[in-house]
Formats: C-alpha cells, structure tokens, sequence
C-alpha cells in the first residue's frame, strides 16, 4: 500500500506519527514521532492587545475551505527564514485527498482578492493536527489561528496538535509534553470514535469546524467567513 494512501495517513495519525520529506524535491517521505510535542491548550491561546484589536477589526476576511489547494501551497513556498520545505508533491498531493475526503481542512486570510494568509491541518475525532501556516502580510497567520481555536472551542475539539515547538508558536501560548502526555490526549480525543489510534478511520464524523457558522447562521458568510466580532466571543473575549 501506498504510505500516502488517505487510509494509512489517518492511521499514522491515529497512533500519533506524521510524513515529512527532506526538501520540496525529495522522492521520499519519512514518519515523524517527535520525543517533546507541541501543542496549543485550546484556553491557552494569547492574544496581545493589539491582535484582539485586529481581529475585531476584520481587517482580514477569513474563510473555511475555501482555498486549501492555495493554502497547502503557499505553505510550501520558500521564505526568507525557511529556503526550502518539507512538503513535496507527493504530500501535497496526499493532503488534497484529506481534503475531499473532509478530514483536511484550511483557514485562509483574504485582503480583497488576495490570500495573505492562512493555514491548514487533519481532523480526526475531537482532535486537529495543525500541519503548517503562512503569512504574507503582518499578522494574517495570527489571526488564522484565532479563528481555528475559536471554531475548535464551539465545535467540541479537546486537542490541538502543533507537531514542533517555534519560538512564534510560544508566543501565541503552545507547550511542549512529553510523548507519553501526548499520546494520552491524543487517545481521549480519539476515543470518541473508538479509534484509540487502531479503529477505522473511514468516518469524518466527530469535532466539526463548521459549528460556529450554526451559532451565528446570520453572521457567517457561504465560505464560512465569521466576522472578528463572533471569533472575540468564542475565544471568551468581551471588550
């Protein structure tokens, strides 16, 4: 079987492992288990002064699954602090089939027309493992990740994986656990399913993205575009 085969991914997943390639054009793919994990407490996220300020200011519309594709592929654009990537075509092309099986999902920043921003991941039960993020404007990936813990937190989600500790990922509240902590939440959050990292990972069923849209049907835009307001809420900020 393919490594890459949507089913054998989930399963990696599951058992809390993750592909990565040496650079964008490496053949190969490798699994990862990281000794210390980086996670985000979903009521741990900081939000600064000035970012609270921001998303309320919805200087960006930010959407849901409206650009995966874009997304997964800014993510793998080289940058100044990063030359090269370790997602080649070959997981690229494996998170595009996630995507339409409904267990990949992004969060895009727009400004008009143009993507600024954004990020992507797996859901798998109540857990989402966050993959990568990108910014081409000052704080677009900030507020990305606002908005995917304020949809994780009305939509019954309990982890947040965030695979490597950055020192930008620190700032914005992440921890790192051990392997064994990990693998505890990662078996609650999957236990729901009867997963447990061995059960059938065919279901897309579980913690859902989409649950803040049917808090504020009359807010959320056909894109799953959430206003800066609604996001300030659910992340429990009230002024």
């Amino acid at each position: 079987m393919d490594l890459l085969d949507p089913n054998m991914l989930l399963r990696a997943y599951a058992i809390g492992v993750f592909p990565m390639a040496d650079s964008r054009d490496a053949t190969d793919v490798f699994w990862v288990e990281p000794k210390m994990r980086a996670i985000l407490p979903l009521d741990g996220l900081r939000v600064s002064h000035s970012l609270a300020k921001t998303i309320r200011s919805d200087r960006f519309r930010v959407t849901r699954d409206a650009a995966f594709d874009r997304v997964v592929s800014a993510c793998a654009e080289a940058r100044p602090d990063r030359p090269d990537t370790w997602i080649n075509p070959a997981i690229q092309s494996a998170y595009g089939a996630l995507h339409r099986r409904n267990h990949a999902h992004s969060i895009e920043c727009w400004q008009g027309d143009e993507l600024v921003g954004g990020l992507y991941g797996v859901r798998l039960g109540r857990a989402f493992f966050g993959e990568s993020m990108f910014s081409r404007v000052s704080d677009a990936s900030k507020v990305a990740l606002a908005h995917l813990v304020a949809r994780m937190k009305a939509g019954g989600f309990t982890l947040l994986d965030c695979q490597f500790m950055t020192d930008h990922l620190a700032s914005l509240g992440a921890i790192e656990i051990s392997k064994d902590d990990y693998a505890s939440l990662l078996d609650s959050a999957l236990s729901s399913l009867g997963l447990g990292g061995t059960g059938s990972t065919d279901s897309a069923t579980g913690a859902d993205l989409s649950a803040l849209e049917g808090l504020f049907p009359d807010d959320a835009g056909p894109d799953g575009a959430l206003s800066g307001y609604v996001i300030s809420q659910a992340l429990g900020q009230t002024s």
